[in-house]
């Protein structure tokens, strides 16, 4: 599943308990919408997996905690723990190497 954070309790519950992959982003970033299709692909192909879509310009409390100084950066939880993280675009098999599959 995709889903679109736009607060930070809201993220805090969704990367809680599973496996979870963050994408933080921006609108005006070219290598972010290159990368969009891919995480919609997994999310499509892999429903085990939850993608969660940060804007960066909307929900600057969460790039300040993970100190995010590059987009995209991706984050893959594992039950509310970090267990890999890319920063810059990249092709599906990276990010599913990323996800540990």
């Amino acid at each position: 599943m995709l889903k679109h954070i736009t607060n930070v309790a809201d993220f805090d519950a969704a990367v809680k308990e599973g496996k979870v992959l963050v994408d933080f982003y921006a609108d005006w970033c070219g290598p972010c919408k290159m990368l969009a299709p891919i995480l919609e692909k997994v999310a499509n192909d892999h429903p085990e997996i939850d993608v969660v879509k940060v804007n960066t310009d909307e929900v600057p409390e969460l790039a300040g905690r993970y100190r995010i100084s590059a987009i995209p950066t991706l984050l893959a939880y594992q039950d509310g723990k970090i267990v890999n993280q890319a920063m810059g675009y990249m092709p599906e098999n990276s990010v599913l190497r990323l996800l540990g599959l």
